[in-house]
């Protein structure tokens, strides 16, 4: 046992006489926990199930079952927070996480009735699928013939007015393909998921761990990061969006309906800002979402096994299933037709005050000025959660209540919170922004741990900043602010905490 092991065992290393004051490094927003009880109460048991075997951050599950709902609804009704003041209801919600935590975990339990919704309509589908290649077959042929009679024609010199015509009205007769429900997406590119919602079925989801594809490649361009966020942002409005195509059929998306839960680790986001230069928070891309930060629970999972039954995720699966059986009304041509929900008068008086209090705090000098993009969508958002939990607990045919839009406003204020812990530091430089992650994991870790050192070795290998040239400049920040002291003894390095910070005199 090294000297300091044994002075840190008997107590008497470092008395706060040999600390100076601990400086701050930022202005820190506390987290807050998730508000599980703002959930409808059958919804939240069935999170709360979940929970309890897979041990994630709480709003990784909550996201899962709301991405469900979203997913399943979004194709049936609009929410009218005022006149001439529309939209869908589908979420955006992006979760600022490490892989592990188990999102796609949580996913699986609260999908699983769209995935069975989609094998019925594909088994419901294939008699559909069979009548349509024999009309291809058909058609074909007589195209062909038609095509044959026109060179024929041609070549004795003989009219082709009749037959051209012929032909033009067999491209009008053109057999157009079922529409099948798929409600899934995988890891799409936004142009292509615009494709499938014009062409395929104008309702979908992208659910994944893995936000690569959506966020775009590291080697995308500013032009091709643009368009993509411009035809995401259009799609969270329910907008009509022309996409041109070179070399391939250009189409139009029109009345579609699309939900995105994702999950991204925090480099990767930091980066896609970084190359997004400015675009993403400018365009109002992530205002949309609904952002979580969470601190992770990995290493804080004990094994249990799964429990015999699940009866509030099987009545959660019940509701979406009835929700998924109710039929799309579709327009004359083709679009989505949503029927369109309002706010009982109580609603509406709510909804108005929280819009109210937000926007005043987002003029200069106001508590959500930094994030003014971000609360400017919260209102909606909050909208479009409360019409969610109204349907889930309600059906359609009533008018969203004062209940369904107070829970959906703490829901939709908590995920506000979290966007202005997550902004105010992604707008830290790099080097303080390690040191702010570095700082926060040795406190999370000695106070968990009841200890007040971390060898060097435990932080490169479970730490937020594990490259060495990084992680000796957020060491050097930390010890230059007095929060820490890096302590060589032999070839054992420690990093010790400052007591003040772990007795809670200084944060």
């Amino acid at each position: 046992m090294s000297l300091q092991d044994r002075l840190d065992e008997l107590g008497i290393d470092d008395p706060y006489t040999e600390w100076p004051n601990p400086q701050a490094l930022t202005e820190k927003i506390a987290a807050q926990d998730y508000p599980l009880d703002a959930l409808p109460n059958s919804l939240r048991a069935a999170v709360e199930e979940v929970l309890g075997f897979t041990k994630a951050p709480a709003v990784l599950a909550a996201s899962s079952a709301l991405a469900s709902l979203s997913l399943s609804t979004q194709a049936h009704v609009d929410i009218k927070r005022a006149d001439k003041l529309t939209g869908p209801t589908g979420l955006f919600l992006l979760s600022i996480a490490d892989s592990g935590e188990r999102k796609s975990t949580c996913d699986g339990f609260f999908s699983k009735p769209i995935q069975v919704y989609e094998q019925e309509q594909a088994e419901l589908a294939k008699p559909l699928l069979k009548d349509h290649a024999a009309a291809v077959l058909a058609w074909n042929a007589e195209r062909e013939g038609v095509l044959s009679a026109i060179k024929d024609a041609s070549k004795k010199g003989k009219p082709v007015a009749e037959l051209r015509d012929n032909l033009t009205q067999i491209e009008h007769d053109r057999p157009v393909p079922p529409r099948i429900a798929k409600l899934i997406r995988g890891d799409e590119t936004p142009e292509n998921l615009a494709y499938v919602l014009a062409k395929e079925w104008p309702s979908g989801g992208v659910i994944s761990s893995e936000a690569g594809v959506v966020l775009g490649a590291h080697g995308m361009g500013k032009d091709s990061i643009m368009r993509n966020l411009a035809l995401l942002n259009i799609l969270w409005d329910g907008g009509e969006l022309s996409v041109g195509r070179r070399s391939t059929e250009s189409f139009i998306v029109r009345g579609a309906r699309l939900t995105v839960a994702l999950q991204v680790q925090e480099a990767t986001l930091r980066s896609f800002f970084d190359r997004s230069c400015g675009l993403a928070r400018g365009t109002g891309f992530f205002a949309r979402f609904l952002v979580a930060w969470p601190e992770s629970t990995q290493g804080y999972r004990p094994f249990t096994d799964p429990p015999d039954s699940w009866p509030k995720l099987a009545a959660f699966h019940r509701r979406i299933t009835e929700i998924l059986n109710t039929s799309v009304s579709f327009d004359e041509g083709g679009a989505l037709n949503p029927a369109m929900m309002a706010f009982t008068p109580e609603a509406k008086t709510a909804w108005v005050a929280f819009h109210d209090v937000l926007e005043r705090e987002l003029r200069s000098g106001g508590e959500l000025y930094d994030v003014r993009d971000v609360a400017s969508k919260t209102a909606d958002n909050a909208a479009r959660l409360a019409a969610l939990f109204h349907v889930f607990e309600h059906g359609f045919e009533t008018a969203v209540d004062s209940d369904s839009f107070e829970n959906a406003s703490r829901i939709a204020a908590w995920h506000l919170h979290e966007a202005r812990r997550f902004f105010g530091e992604l707008a830290l430089p790099v080097e303080l922004a390690n040191a702010v992650r570095l700082d926060n994991w040795l406190l999370d870790i000695c106070q968990r741990q009841h200890k007040h050192s971390v060898p060097r070795r435990e932080l490169q290998r479970l730490g937020p900043v594990r490259d060495k040239e990084p992680l000796k400049n957020a060491l050097k920040e930390l010890e230059g602010l007095g929060r820490v002291r890096v302590i060589q003894e032999g070839r054992r390095i420690d990093i010790k905490i400052n007591p003040q910070l772990l007795d809670g005199a200084a944060r």
